[in-house]
C-alpha cells in the first residue's frame, strides 16, 4: 500500500498504540510523531517514533505538511479527547478518520472527521456519524441513526433504525437500542443496558430495561475537563 499522507496522534497511551497499528498495517496514512501535553509526557519515542509536546506541535509538523488524529479514550466522558481535537483544530490542522477494511460502511452513510471505526463494525444505509466518534468492533448501527458529536461506542453495541445519540455520550459494551429511541447529550449508558424509552440530558442508563440511575447521573457529571 502506498502510504502517502502523513499524520500525528495525539496521545501515547493504550489507544494511541492501537490506532498506530490499524493506520500503519490498514491504511493509506504514515504516523510520524506521537504529540502529548508536556505535564503527561513520561517518554521520547514511541515504536522508534518521536514522543514531542503537544504545545509545541505545529512548530514541528506543519499543519500545512501533516493531519492529525486525536487518539483519547472517553476519559471524563469524551471531555479530553474533545478538548484536544478542538485545540488541533484552532492550530489549524485537518483530521483523518480511520475505518477498519474489515468494516461493513454502506456507500450514503456519513462518516465526520476525527473518527476511529474498528472491525466488524456494520454501518447501514443513511447513517450519519458526526466528529470525534469511536466505534469499537462488532458494533451495529442500523439504517438512519444518527451519532452526534464527541461519543464514544464500546464494543457489540446494537442501534436500532431512526436512533439518535446525543453529544459527548458513551454506550458501554453490549447495550442495546430498540427502534426510534432518542437520548440526551452526555448520556452514560451501562454495559448490556437495554434502552427502550426516550431520554434527556446527563443521565446514566442501566438495567434492562434501562432506567436513570440519578443519584449516580449527579457524581457523574461533576466534570472540570
Amino acid at each position: 500500500m502506498d502510504k502517502k499522507e502523513k499524520i500525528v496522534i495525539v496521545g501515547d497511551g493504550e489507544f494511541a498504540e492501537i490506532a498506530y497499528e490499524y493506520f500503519t498495517y490498514d491504511s493509506s496514512y504514515t504516523v510520524v510523531a506521537f504529540a502529548v501535553e508536556k505535564n503527561y509526557i513520561t517518554k521520547d519515542s514511541l515504536f522508534e517514533l518521536p514522543v514531542i509536546a503537544f504545545e509545541e506541535m505545529e512548530k514541528l509538523y506543519s499543519p500545512k505538511e501533516y493531519k492529525v488524529f486525536t487518539a483519547i479514550t472517553f476519559t471524563n466522558l469524551n471531555r479530553v479527547r474533545t478538548r484536544l481535537y478542538k485545540e488541533a483544530k484552532n492550530k489549524g490542522y485537518n483530521f483523518v478518520s480511520y475505518m477498519s477494511s474489515k468494516a461493513f460502511v454502506w456507500r450514503n452513510a456519513k462518516i465526520g472527521e476525527n473518527c476511529f471505526i474498528f472491525e466488524n463494525t456494520n454501518i447501514q444505509y443513511n447513517v450519519e456519524i458526526g466528529n470525534n466518534v469511536v466505534l469499537w468492533s462488532g458494533d451495529h448501527i442500523c439504517h438512519r441513526t444518527k451519532i452526534k458529536d464527541n461519543c464514544f461506542l464500546g464494543s457489540n453495541v446494537v442501534i436500532s433504525g431512526y436512533c439518535e445519540v446525543g453529544e459527548n455520550s458513551f454506550l458501554g459494551a453490549n447495550s442495546t437500542f430498540v427502534n426510534n429511541i432518542s437520548i440526551g447529550d452526555n448520556s452514560f449508558v451501562a454495559a448490556g443496558a437495554l434502552i427502550t424509552k426516550n431520554y434527556g440530558d446527563n443521565l446514566l442508563l442501566k438495567g434492562s430495561p434501562a432506567k436513570p440511575d440519578n443519584k449516580s447521573s449527579l457524581a457523574l457529571f461533576n466534570i472540570s475537563e
